[in-house]
């Protein structure tokens, strides 16, 4: 169990070499604060719940990327939590539109056919991952489900850009390769 006067900072320090217990201390302190901001935001308590839990994610996998000199912990995550819950207000605003802008006479689809469709493709796309194996599964998450710029990957895992441009170029390529052998 960490000292109760461990900072955020240092417990970012922590998770950064996977310490577990680090990020429930961590998650401790924080979630009920980050969840009412989410709330404040969305208004939907479930929407924000996903967003807390997205955000979670995002520290436990990038706590690397955290950098003292550019701010507070504290700022880092409340700026995380603003930013994806902004983003899905705003991707919920701009699909209220673009269904106002659609005409009445839309084909009938299956809510549930689409689901389980999306559902399998998020499936094949974990497996498809998890069949990469390391380094590239590591990098491409980094690359396309934190956000992060190829320079921050490399900075995170103490490797050459070229080396992380290259990384994700072929693993974007087995990823290709993997997948279109499934269907």
């Amino acid at each position: 169990m960490k000292n109760p006067e461990t900072t955020d900072e240092e417990l970012l320090a922590l998770i950064k070499t996977g310490d577990r217990d680090a990020f429930e201390v961590l998650y401790g302190r924080w979630v009920s604060r980050l969840l009412a901001l989410a709330v404040s935001i969305l208004v939907d308590r479930a929407q924000a719940e996903e967003i807390l839990q997205e955000t979670l994610l995002e520290v436990w996998r990038t706590a690397g990327a955290f950098d003292p000199s550019k701010g507070s912990a504290r700022a880092w995550l409340v700026t995380m939590t603003r930013r994806r819950a902004i983003d899905r207000v705003r991707s919920s605003e701009a699909a209220r539109r673009r269904e106002e802008r659609r005409p009445d006479e839309d084909l009938p689809f299956d809510v549930t056919a689409e689901a389980v469709e999306a559902s399998i493709v998020a499936k094949e796309v974990r497996d498809a991952l998890e069949a990469l194996g390391e380094p590239h599964k590591t990098t491409i998450e980094l690359a396309y489900f934190t956000g992060l710029t190829h320079r921050q990957i490399a900075e995170q895992m103490n490797t050459p850009l070229g080396t992380v441009k290259t990384r994700i170029r072929d693993g974007v390529a087995r990823l290709g390769m993997i997948m279109g052998g499934g269907r």
